[in-house]
Protein backbone atom coordinates (compact mmCIF):
# COMPACT_ATOMS: atom_id res chain seq x y z
CA UNK A 1 0.00 0.00 0.00
CA UNK A 2 2.81 2.07 0.91
CA UNK A 3 4.31 1.74 -3.01
CA UNK A 4 1.27 3.30 -4.36
CA UNK A 5 1.29 6.59 -1.66
CA UNK A 6 3.40 8.59 -3.79
CA UNK A 7 0.86 7.99 -7.14
CA UNK A 8 -2.18 9.27 -5.29
CA UNK A 9 -0.62 13.21 -6.27
CA UNK A 10 -0.19 12.42 -9.54
CA UNK A 11 -3.97 10.58 -10.04
CA UNK A 12 -5.72 14.10 -8.45
CA UNK A 13 -3.20 15.81 -10.76
CA UNK A 14 -4.47 14.19 -13.83
CA UNK A 15 -8.20 14.33 -12.82
CA UNK A 16 -8.22 17.72 -12.10
CA UNK A 17 -6.80 18.41 -15.24
CA UNK A 18 -9.55 16.49 -17.07
CA UNK A 19 -12.08 18.09 -15.40
CA UNK A 20 -11.23 21.62 -16.02
CA UNK A 21 -10.64 21.49 -19.78
CA UNK A 22 -14.35 19.87 -19.63
CA UNK A 23 -15.71 23.04 -18.33
CA UNK A 24 -18.10 25.28 -20.65
CA UNK A 25 -19.32 28.13 -20.58
CA UNK A 26 -22.50 27.31 -20.18
CA UNK A 27 -21.20 25.87 -16.40
CA UNK A 28 -19.60 29.36 -15.69
CA UNK A 29 -22.85 31.47 -13.97
CA UNK A 30 -22.84 34.48 -12.52
CA UNK A 31 -22.50 34.23 -8.79
CA UNK A 32 -21.90 36.46 -5.64
CA UNK A 33 -18.16 37.35 -6.68
CA UNK A 34 -18.03 36.90 -10.61
CA UNK A 35 -20.20 37.65 -13.45
CA UNK A 36 -20.37 34.26 -15.62
CA UNK A 37 -19.19 33.78 -18.99
CA UNK A 38 -22.33 32.58 -19.61
CA UNK A 39 -24.10 35.80 -19.22
CA UNK A 40 -21.30 37.60 -20.81
CA UNK A 41 -21.73 35.52 -24.20
CA UNK A 42 -25.77 35.53 -23.87
CA UNK A 43 -25.36 39.50 -24.04
CA UNK A 44 -23.23 39.38 -26.95
CA UNK A 45 -25.40 36.91 -28.79
CA UNK A 46 -28.62 39.05 -28.31
CA UNK A 47 -26.69 41.64 -29.42
CA UNK A 48 -25.84 40.09 -32.56
CA UNK A 49 -29.10 38.92 -33.27
CA UNK A 50 -30.71 42.50 -32.74
CA UNK A 51 -28.14 43.65 -35.05
CA UNK A 52 -28.62 40.86 -37.61
CA UNK A 53 -32.05 41.50 -37.66
CA UNK A 54 -32.08 45.38 -38.10
CA UNK A 55 -29.31 45.60 -40.69
CA UNK A 56 -29.88 42.50 -42.34
CA UNK A 57 -26.36 41.18 -41.87
CA UNK A 58 -24.85 37.43 -40.93
CA UNK A 59 -22.71 38.26 -37.76
CA UNK A 60 -22.18 35.88 -35.40
CA UNK A 61 -20.89 36.16 -31.22
CA UNK A 62 -18.07 33.46 -30.47
CA UNK A 63 -17.24 32.47 -27.15
CA UNK A 64 -15.24 34.81 -24.78
CA UNK A 65 -11.88 34.10 -23.86
CA UNK A 66 -11.91 31.12 -20.58
CA UNK A 67 -9.26 33.03 -18.67
CA UNK A 68 -11.92 36.49 -18.17
CA UNK A 69 -12.50 36.95 -14.83
CA UNK A 70 -14.74 40.25 -13.86
CA UNK A 71 -16.55 40.74 -10.63
CA UNK A 72 -20.50 40.91 -10.66
CA UNK A 73 -22.33 43.73 -12.24
CA UNK A 74 -25.02 45.94 -10.01
CA UNK A 75 -26.30 46.50 -13.52
CA UNK A 76 -28.16 45.30 -16.44
CA UNK A 77 -25.05 44.60 -18.53
CA UNK A 78 -25.02 46.21 -22.25
CA UNK A 79 -23.15 45.88 -25.56
CA UNK A 80 -22.42 47.42 -28.51
CA UNK A 81 -19.42 47.39 -31.75
CA UNK A 82 -15.90 47.81 -30.76
CA UNK A 83 -12.64 47.09 -32.77
CA UNK A 84 -9.56 45.87 -31.45
CA UNK A 85 -6.05 47.18 -32.93
CA UNK A 86 -2.79 46.45 -33.29
CA UNK A 87 -0.10 47.31 -35.61
CA UNK A 88 1.95 44.24 -37.46
CA UNK A 89 5.30 44.77 -39.66
CA UNK A 90 5.54 42.60 -42.92
CA UNK A 91 8.10 40.82 -44.33
CA UNK A 92 9.29 44.41 -46.11
CA UNK A 93 9.51 45.80 -43.28
CA UNK A 94 6.36 48.08 -42.79
CA UNK A 95 4.23 48.70 -40.50
CA UNK A 96 0.78 48.40 -40.94
CA UNK A 97 -2.17 49.33 -38.68
CA UNK A 98 -5.15 46.15 -38.23
CA UNK A 99 -8.43 45.85 -36.87
CA UNK A 100 -10.65 42.88 -35.55
CA UNK A 101 -14.34 43.56 -35.02
CA UNK A 102 -15.40 42.21 -32.05
CA UNK A 103 -18.59 42.49 -29.43
CA UNK A 104 -17.74 44.55 -26.03
CA UNK A 105 -20.22 43.71 -22.84
CA UNK A 106 -20.32 46.28 -20.87
CA UNK A 107 -20.69 46.55 -17.01
CA UNK A 108 -20.85 50.30 -16.05
CA UNK A 109 -20.97 49.25 -12.11
CA UNK A 110 -19.81 46.30 -10.42
CA UNK A 111 -21.08 45.10 -7.33
CA UNK A 112 -19.42 46.36 -4.31
CA UNK A 113 -17.85 49.13 -5.72
CA UNK A 114 -18.23 52.58 -4.05
CA UNK A 115 -17.64 55.80 -4.75
CA UNK A 116 -15.72 55.50 -7.93
CA UNK A 117 -17.39 52.72 -9.53
CA UNK A 118 -15.03 50.23 -11.16
CA UNK A 119 -16.59 49.17 -15.04
CA UNK A 120 -15.11 46.61 -17.18
CA UNK A 121 -15.99 45.51 -20.46
CA UNK A 122 -15.21 42.00 -22.31
CA UNK A 123 -14.39 41.75 -25.21
CA UNK A 124 -16.13 39.20 -27.51
CA UNK A 125 -15.25 37.84 -31.28
CA UNK A 126 -17.33 37.64 -33.97
CA UNK A 127 -17.51 36.03 -37.17
CA UNK A 128 -19.34 37.22 -39.84
CA UNK A 129 -21.50 34.24 -42.00
CA UNK A 130 -21.39 34.30 -45.68
CA UNK A 131 -24.48 33.87 -47.08
CA UNK A 132 -25.80 30.55 -49.56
Amino acid sequence: MHAYRHLLPLALLIGSTHCLSSTSIDQMRSNDVSHGLYEIREEARNFVARENAKNRDQWEALEPNLKVFVPRCAVPLTARWDAIRWHAVSKSGELSQRSRRVIAVICTRATGASGASPAWDVHVPVTQRTGN
